[in-house]
């Protein structure tokens, strides 16, 4: 369990209150260029340049991320997926999903507390979720409804299922051990009969 800072605590003790404000952070690839490009949303009003991560990040407001489905956590290694709405008019979001390429693109959430009255945070923005972008999904409206854009997220556990892809090659068991056929007909698509021992 995550301990409570003294300056939460402190705040928590006023009768000024605490707004719960939540930070995506997506680190993803230009397709222009090639380069990583990193583009961060809240769920506040305003553009804000907050320190999350030891890093200064700025994240773009007015209703670009419009929710957050409530995070599960549980213990064990399970692949649980994350679904974050977005508003598709935003032309941050648009960058976001037209102007990069945010296949397997790491994403970081994360929630800070402001002080209702000054507005200000009460300290570092704490990570809920690590994971990566799994599917985009884009809604079309009735009439008069509002565009949105559906970036589903899978957790941090996902990578603990990718395979390593030189684990079964014939070439990768050779140059381990080079009397090692165990594999040698692995990239033959078909039937083969071998004797066994053979």
């Amino acid at each position: 369990m995550r301990p409570i800072g003294a300056p939460t605590l402190t705040e928590a003790s006023t009768a000024s209150g605490l707004i719960a404000r939540l930070y995506v952070w997506v680190s993803a690839r230009d397709r222009a260029t090639g380069a990583i490009q990193t583009l961060g949303l809240w769920s506040g009003d305003d553009v804000v340049s907050e320190t999350v991560e030891s890093e200064a990040r700025t994240y773009y407001g007015a209703g670009a991320l419009l929710a957050v489905e409530p995070i599960t956590y549980e213990a064990g290694l399970s692949v649980r997926m994350q679904r974050v709405t977005l508003s598709s008019i935003s032309p941050e979001v648009e960058q976001l999903v037209r102007g990069y390429d945010t296949r397997l693109a790491p994403v970081q959430i994360h929630r800070g507390l402001i002080n209702a009255t000054s507005n200000a945070l009460v300290e570092t923005p704490h990570r809920l979720l690590t994971g990566t972008v799994d599917e985009i999904a884009f809604t079309t409206p009735a009439e008069g409804g509002s565009a949105t854009c559906e970036i589903r997220i899978a957790n941090a556990a996902r990578e603990l299922t990718r395979g390593l892809t030189a684990k079964y090659s014939d070439e990768t068991m050779k140059s381990l051990a080079s009397g090692d056929d165990f594999f040698r007909y692995a990239d033959i698509s078909g039937e083969v009969t071998v004797r066994w021992g053979g």
